[in-house]
């Protein structure tokens, strides 16, 4: 096995001993940990705070609309087949782009910018004119920023590709999946092999500096020589990044899942089959394994920040930009700055209304703890790297890491006996067999887990 360390054992058993609820960590803590009492006062005087470190900014716009349901769906979105939905929606994130970039300095560059959904390409062209006019008009965009956004590849053309990066956009994504068409029709997705090859090569004809595809494994009907053929596919496409996603089956959260035929489910061990069968030909495609879901080719920037120790995620996963404090434009967007996160309202009613009285739409939000921020580090050092040197910890906040996580230090033990994780006096590294477990791991260290009982999806 090209992940697999030689000698280790990785066996359905120890699958079924870790493969336990946990968090994604795209933040810590959790965006569960969120709760309601936080008002726009709250944000802005968090906002005022952020100005006084003047770090670089990320900004995230939410488009929550699609005309169709895929039933594997976790995102909060607004299925409607009237695209008239979407103007009053436009209208109110102006406002909001307007009322949010006037209590943020103006010096402070944004360095990324991603449009996730829901389906963006769902706006009409003269929606995205608007939106992308109001964005360079109100924020200063660093000449080198990265600018990307989601499209759904059965509602968009040449044309619209070719708009799209006419404008700015220079990094471009889109669900895959699967490849086959039963599975594609058990999730409502049907997406022929040819329109999705057709849009590669629209994209790679625009240009765009870089591409990522999503696949899913754990959909039903899905079979190891099934995906392995969507594999071998994907890799024919050529794309620059590769997310292969873990199926989170939550139906009582989600309940378009409930049209999935559970029955359909492929079983424990043949997921794990699919799992390592995926990794060994996609690292042995020139992929690097990046993170717990994320394959990059070597020379992409995610495998150098990798490599680098600069790596970080965020709420839309791995960015190669640490530094940059998040903004988020839009319902159910959430703002991740360094010492809170603050959500806006989920329903599009709560959000308008706010709107309309020009008052930040925050619904929920939590301030970071000294503890919280410490954990932070650690859990995505954890995350991104695969690797910590307590050092890095000692120096930045003054504590002796082993002291302060005697606790965590102990309950890694059994890890450490099956091969997960190996703890040296100096260094903590997560085994080639600890990277598909890298969440049991970085639980260890959170807090907010160990003390309320959340619902999350099965690790594996």
């Amino acid at each position: 096995m090209v992940f697999l360390s030689p000698g280790v054992k990785f066996d359905l058993d120890l699958i079924e001993k870790y493969d336990t609820p946990a968090p994604r960590y795209t933040s810590y803590p959790p965006a569960t940990e969120l709760s309601e009492g936080f008002t726009a006062s709250d944000f802005q005087a968090a906002i005022a705070a952020s100005n006084q470190r003047k770090s670089p900014l990320s900004l995230y716009f939410h488009i929550p609309f699609c005309q169709n349901a895929c039933y594997f769906c976790g995102c909060n979105t607004v299925i409607s087949n009237n695209k008239k939905i979407a103007e009053p929606y436009v209208d109110n994130l102006v406002r909001e782009i307007k009322h949010m970039s006037a209590l943020i300095d103006a010096d402070r560059k944004v360095l990324q910018i991603h449009w996730g959904g829901g389906t963006p390409n769902y706006l009409e062209r003269d929606q995205v004119e608007l939106l992308w006019k109001n964005i360079t008009r109100y924020f200063s965009i660093d000449p080198q920023a990265e600018i990307s956004i989601e499209i759904n590849p059965r509602y968009i053309d040449k044309n619209y590709i070719f708009f799209l990066r006419e404008i700015g956009f220079n990094r471009i994504s889109f669900g895959i999946q699967d490849f086959n068409p039963q599975v594609q029709v058990a999730v409502n997705r049907v997406q022929p092999e040819e329109m999705l090859f057709d849009v590669m090569d629209w994209i790679k004809a625009a240009k765009f500096e870089s591409v990522n595809v999503d696949l899913i494994y754990g959909l039903p009907y899905q079979t190891l020589q099934t995906f392995r053929e969507t594999v071998k596919k994907t890799i024919e496409l050529d794309p620059d990044r590769i997310v292969v996603f873990n199926f989170a089956y939550i139906p009582w959260l989600k309940p378009a899942q409930k049209n999935i035929p559970q029955e359909a489910l492929p079983k424990p061990q043949e997921k794990l089959a699919i799992l390592k069968m995926t990794i060994e030909e996609l690292t042995s495609n020139q992929y690097a394994f990046i993170g717990m879901d994320h394959f990059a080719k070597s020379d992409d920037e995610l495998a150098i920040a990798q490599r680098d120790r600069t790596l970080q995620r965020n709420f839309q996963g791995y960015t190669t930009h640490a530094e940059t404090e998040l903004f988020g434009f839009g319902a159910t967007s959430i703002s991740m700055l360094k010492d809170g996160y603050f959500q806006n309202h989920k329903q599009l009613k709560d959000y308008y209304q706010a709107i309309s009285r020009d008052i930040l739409p925050i619904s929920k939000g939590i301030k970071l703890t000294e503890d919280d921020i410490i954990r932070r580090d650690v859990i995505m050092g954890i995350m991104s790297h695969f690797q910590l040197y307590k050092q890095d910890i000692e120096d930045k906040y003054h504590i002796n890491f082993d002291d302060y996580f005697s606790h965590e230090l102990e309950a890694l033990q059994p890890l450490e006996a099956d091969g997960l994780v190996s703890i040296s006096k100096n260094h903590i590294q997560i085994t080639d067999i600890g990277r598909l477990l890298v969440r049991n791991i970085a639980v260890v260290f959170d807090t907010h887990y160990q003390t309320r009982d959340k619902q999350f999806s099965r690790t594996i």
